[in-house]
């Protein structure tokens, strides 16, 4: 899935990452980062997650500057 950072808090690792396709929102996985290219988000940021067990967003990379198919707002 591909998204945006919404915010995140480098001291405490906690984060809001926004799906592009629905505008859901999903907190931050303990240790998302981990194994990772990033040591910091920052907000606005595009990025590509996948979902854990408890639907939180891990397993973060770089994403597309692409439109990935944002939906119009009306």
């Amino acid at each position: 899935m591909q998204g945006v950072i919404k915010s995140y808090d480098p001291g405490t690792g906690d984060g809001i990452v926004i799906r592009e396709t629905d505008f859901a929102e999903f907190d931050l996985a303990d240790g998302a980062l981990e194994g990772s290219v990033f040591r910091m988000l920052r907000q606005g940021q595009r990025v590509l997650f996948v979902l854990d067990d408890d639907q939180r967003a891990t397993s973060l990379s770089l994403g597309s500057e692409v439109d990935m198919g944002t939906p119009e707002l009306i």
